[in-house]
């Protein structure tokens, strides 16, 4: 697959996986939920194979859009054990400079979420006795700090955006 055509793919997977996502456009219910996991068990399993025949797909390869769907990719995997194999080597593609840090911390905190551990950019929230409240996380006095480090807006402003838009 050349670079030209993985870019094409990943813009291609990213448009559906995003479309199915918005509740305007998708089935109700159980039948979306349904689909959904079927779109992201196919992308899994599809980055999976990229990952492992040519590694994570990096912005010198195809571009900065198409690295960032494959983030988005990640991000919906299905498996945890494929999501910390995308996490370990796009940690390595930031480390480059080949992959964008503020989309790893959403991916960073994705994983500690799933296996347990707290949340160190504060990106996941979950339904709570008052409606969303973000996903624990390690060491909240340190959380601006550690969000800007990586081009994240502070954490009281990501919270009114993520709470507005439960609204909608």
């Amino acid at each position: 697959m050349t670079d030209e055509e993985l870019r094409e793919e990943l813009l291609r997977r990213m448009e559906i996986d995003q479309a199915m996502r918005d509740p305007a456009k998708g089935f109700p219910g159980d039948r979306r939920l349904a689909r959904l996991q079927r779109l992201d068990e196919g992308n899994t399993a599809w980055l999976y194979s990229v990952v492992v025949t040519r590694g994570w797909p990096l912005v010198s390869q195809v571009g900065e859009r198409a690295a960032r769907a494959a983030w988005l990719l990640a991000q919906h995997a299905s498996s945890s054990e494929v999501q910390r194999l995308f996490h370990q080597v796009m940690a390595d593609a930031v480390e480059r400079d080949e992959a964008s840090p503020r989309d790893f911390a959403y991916l960073e905190d994705r994983v500690r979420v799933r296996s347990g551990r707290p949340q160190l950019y504060g990106t996941q929230f979950h339904d709570g006795l008052n409606g969303l409240e973000p996903m624990p996380i390690e060491d909240p006095a340190l959380l601006d700090e550690r969000r800007a480090a990586v081009g994240l807006e502070p954490f009281a402003e990501y919270e009114a955006f993520i709470r507005k838009t439960e609204d909608l």
